[in-house]
C-alpha cells in the first residue's frame, strides 16, 4: 500500500472541503468493464485514486470520471474519444482535462502532460507525485 497516496487522498478530501460531484464512486466491476472497453489497464493507484476521490472537487481541476451511463460531463470515454481525435497518442489515458489540454497517465504509471499547442515535456513520476505536484500545488 502506497502510504504517500493514502496521505495525499486525505489532503484532497479535506482541502475540497467536501465539495463532490453528484456522481457515485466506481466500484471494482465499473473499473474492469471500462479497462475491458477501452483496452487500458489502469495502475492499481490510479484505480484507488478513482474509488476514493474520483468526484472530489478542488481548485480548477479534477479528474475525468468514470461512470456506467458514460454520459456525464468530463467522463473518461468521452474525453478519451475527444483526445484522440486532437492527437493525444493511443498509449495515453487521459486522466484530466485542462482547457484543451490533458494529463495522461502512461501504462508504466508515469503522468503526462499532452498540449494541443505543440509538444510539452512535463511528466510525473507517477499518480501520487501529480495529484502532489499539479492538483494540490498548482491549485
Amino acid at each position: 500500500m502506497n502510504n504517500d497516496l493514502d496521505k495525499i487522498i486525505n489532503e484532497l478530501k479535506l482541502l475540497s472541503g467536501g465539495e463532490r460531484n453528484n456522481i457515485d464512486l466506481p466500484d471494482d466491476e465499473l473499473l474492469a468493464q471500462y479497462e475491458r472497453d477501452i483496452g487500458f489497464t489502469f495502475p492499481n493507484d490510479y484505480k484507488k485514486v478513482l474509488k476514493e476521490i474520483g468526484n472530489v472537487f478542488y481548485g480548477s481541476i479534477g479528474l475525468l470520471s468514470v461512470t456506467k451511463d458514460k454520459q456525464n460531463y468530463g467522463e473518461l470515454s468521452q474525453s478519451l474519444e475527444d483526445a484522440r481525435e486532437l492527437g493525444v497518442p493511443k498509449d495515453w489515458l487521459p486522466i484530466c482535462e485542462d482547457n484543451g489540454n490533458y494529463y495522461c497517465l502512461l501504462s508504466d504509471g508515469q503522468v503526462r502532460y499532452w498540449s494541443h499547442d505543440g509538444y510539452s515535456d512535463e511528466m510525473w513520476l507517477d499518480i501520487t507525485d501529480w495529484l502532489q505536484q499539479v492538483w494540490i500545488n498548482g491549485n
